[in-house]
């Protein structure tokens, strides 16, 4: 008997309809004899409208109560699909996330996940219940309702299984696998029948939008096997698992574009010890991801000082760094969000030289301007104009020829 965790996003359980279709891809489940656990987000599109009422009573409102508010989307999903599992004759039970508890620390809108009680779904499930859990949510020490970031519910079902044990943890969503690029953007891009934990990760922060980072993490950390299917068509989906010395790697497995990229650059800066830190660590302090750095060459005792983050993130940056910029003595700070993040990704570039410049040459050629330069072990990004992200994803995997993956790698 497999214990398994299920996890169906927004569209997937975005009417009642597809609700009484998850149900029914759970039953059969449990007619194998598994025993499930189902992690729900909000229904499609419910989170934006619980954002907007708020911004409707409070332009700039707490993040604690906006954590109260969005939490109650998910909860209405688990208690619509434990009563369309009680309608097929399966016994189901509905829990929050503070129910379970799933316990985090107090940043509200990022919380982390510390701790999860697994007594009680245990319990259930010993007792052929159907766990039904809300993902995206926990609950901090004080008591107080935390939500994960957005894609949380991703985190949620993996968390969930590395406390349980579980045999797999299936993410359920509205594509068939992790593609070698996004096939809305290259017709030509492959399903990929496996991807190493490192390589998920790496498109994962590049901005592919499959799964959530958290949940990769946590799954590689755990062990957990992760696997990515879609809720509307049948297929054996994408195994995310270890890499293993006898799996035939593809120098390139994955291009990503992420075009929720911004900008900042502190111009005029002294150029002198602790100027890094003093930047950065504004804009750290406040939970904000910093992603590529760069500072240029000094010139008569002055420099330029760059760095990418969230375009989300942007406003809340350059508010903080203002009174850096007066106290540093530098000139001024600038906000571009006109730009996107290619990536390349892949365990084969261990062992192959001249990705880089097949990479850059590839760009040139198509008079794709590169902006800024950041490299990994398995990965290369750059940034160019957002008017040409699409135009690069697409040269650079035919130029990668990952049109021609083999079935082997599928």
């Amino acid at each position: 008997m497999s214990l398994i965790v299920e996890k169906y996003g927004g569209t997937s359980v975005g009417s009642p309809e597809r609700i009484q279709v998850v149900a029914k891809n759970v039953a059969e489940s449990v007619a194998k004899g598994d025993r499930v656990v189902v992690v729900v987000s909000a229904m499609s599109g419910e989170t934006n409208r619980l954002l907007s009422l708020a911004n409707e009573v409070n332009s700039k409102p707490s993040n604690r109560e906006l954590d109260v508010l969005v939490s109650t989307g998910e909860q209405v999903t688990i208690a619509l699909l434990a009563m369309a599992l009680h309608s097929l004759g399966v016994g189901a039970r509905s829990y929050t996330g503070p129910q379970v508890k799933i316990l985090t620390d107090n940043i509200h809108g990022k919380a982390r996940i510390v701790h999860i009680d697994s007594d009680k779904m245990m319990n259930d499930l010993n007792n052929d219940q159907v766990v039904v859990v809300a993902g995206f949510q926990g609950v901090d020490e004080g008591g107080s309702i935390t939500t994960l970031g957005r894609g949380g519910s991703d985190t949620t079902a993996v968390a969930l299984a590395a406390a349980l044990k579980a045999d797999e943890c299936r993410i359920y969503t509205d594509v068939d696998g992790v593609y070698t690029a996004d096939p809305r953007v290259v017709s030509e891009a492959r399903r990929l029948g496996r991807i190493t934990f490192e390589e998920m990760l790496e498109l994962s922060g590049a901005g592919a939008k499959i799964l959530q980072l958290r949940s990769v993490e946590f799954a590689g950390k755990y062990n957990v096997p992760l696997r990515v299917l879609s809720s509307f068509e049948g297929g054996p989906g994408t195994l995310i698992t270890y890499e293993e010395s006898s799996m035939e790697q593809p120098l390139i497995s994955g291009i990503t574009a992420n075009m929720d990229e911004a900008k900042i650059t502190v111009r005029g800066v002294p150029d002198k010890p602790g100027i890094a830190y003093s930047i950065i660590g504004a804009v750290s302090d406040a939970h904000i991801n910093v992603d590529m750095i760069v500072q240029n060459v000094g010139s008569d005792g002055l420099t330029d000082f760059t760095f990418t983050v969230s375009g989300a993130d942007l406003e809340k940056s350059v508010e903080l760094l203002t009174p850096v910029v007066d106290k540093l003595d530098a000139q001024t700070v600038i906000g571009d969000t006109n730009l996107a993040k290619i990536s390349v990704v892949g365990i084969g570039m261990r062992s192959h030289a001249g990705v880089a410049t097949t990479m850059f040459q590839a760009l040139a050629d198509k008079s794709i301007n590169i902006q800024m330069i950041s490299t990994s072990e398995i990965k290369i990004s750059v940034t160019v104009d957002k008017e040409y992200a699409e135009l690069a994803v697409r040269t650079l995997h035919k130029a990668f020829g990952l049109e021609h993956l083999t079935n082997d790698l599928l």
